[in-house]
């Protein structure tokens, strides 16, 4: 019960107020130690196999200090006053989920697009995206929109939550940074090639069953917002493995599908063009109000996740 009602606390906390930035964020401090033990274990590193090595290396420290460090101090705040124990959980479990901070940021892309300043919206894009965004159209920049929130959705939003559900915020903060090592050094790129090979499989492997799960519960709330949740079921199950990535079109061919759009499709990326399938059809072209109907879709999809595997949670703990 003490789970269940620190991962509500925490779903409710972020949503009303998003990212706490006057509070240092814990991923960011995994994004630092990462980054320190990258430099020193580069210089060990003089081959492919010391690189594959060195990698693997990287992701235990990682995990070990992420999870150890929350673990001693819930243990030590526990034994001393478990109020604040439970505190120091919620407040955990509300920075680790990025509901909020999302639409904010989307929201921003929709702003400028709607104020017709394409600059602007071309540089509130880029705050969310990796792609290269100065030579985006409208279309464009509100199709990188989309297809960021729908692809968070799962990793953002779902898998951390589901994480949370299933052994509270220890958990959640073994798949953030097994999550954020991906994001920082998973790239099939000549840097990263064999030394973040290891950090990229690892992700790979942590969002395979909560990207699926992501998926089925967008097309159930694409129906329950009158969405068409007919065609989202049909694009994801024709287009969900058109990605690099066995996890992040899931969600992406559900968002596409349901709002009768077509995301990805070529991207630059620092310069150079990257070849990618296309996602759902072309039925209409994508406008600033999808970017809005994107956030709902993932709003509800949260809400569905917290109804559903929650209520596993307490039906256990009632038959127990």
């Amino acid at each position: 019960m003490r789970i269940l009602a620190v991962c509500v606390l925490g779903v409710l906390f972020d949503q009303l107020f998003g990212d706490p930035t006057w509070l240092y964020h814990p991923v960011r401090i995994m994004g630092k130690y990462i980054a320190w033990n990258e430099y020193w274990l580069r210089k060990t590193a003089k081959n492919e196999k010391a690189e594959k090595i060195a990698g693997a290396v990287l992701w235990l420290l990682v995990i070990l200090l992420s999870v150890g460090i929350p673990a001693a101090l819930l243990y030590v705040t526990d034994r001393w006053n478990p109020a604040i124990a439970f505190a120091l959980e919620c407040v955990w479990c509300y920075q680790l989920l990025a509901a909020k901070s999302l639409k904010s940021e989307s929201m921003k892309v929709y702003d400028e697009l709607v104020k017709g300043d394409l600059l602007g919206a071309r540089k509130a894009v880029s705050m969310i995206v990796g792609r290269d965004t100065n030579a985006l159209d409208e279309t464009g920049v509100a199709k990188a929109a989309v297809e960021t929130v729908a692809e968070n959705t799962s990793d953002g939003v779902i898998a951390p939550l589901l994480y949370m559900l299933l052994g509270g915020p220890l958990f959640a903060f073994f798949y953030k940074a097994v999550n954020t090592m991906d994001s920082m050094i998973g790239y099939k790129n000549d840097k990263y090639k064999y030394f973040g090979r290891f950090a990229a499989k690892m992700d790979d492997a942590a969002n395979y069953i909560p990207a699926r799960v992501s998926a089925w519960l967008m097309i159930l709330s694409a129906k329950l917002l009158g969405y068409d949740a007919g065609n989202a079921k049909k694009i994801y199950l024709r287009d969900r493995r058109k990605h690099a990535s066995p996890n992040a079109a899931q969600t992406e061919s559900v968002c596409a599908g349901a709002l009768r759009i077509q995301l990805a499709g070529d991207a630059w990326y620092f310069g150079k063009l990257y070849k990618k399938e296309y996602i759902g059809d072309p039925i209409r072209a994508v406008d600033p109000e999808d970017i809005k109907r994107a956030g709902k879709l993932m709003d509800m999809t949260e809400f569905l996740a917290l109804l559903i595997f929650g209520g596993i949670r307490l039906a256990v703990f009632l038959i127990r």
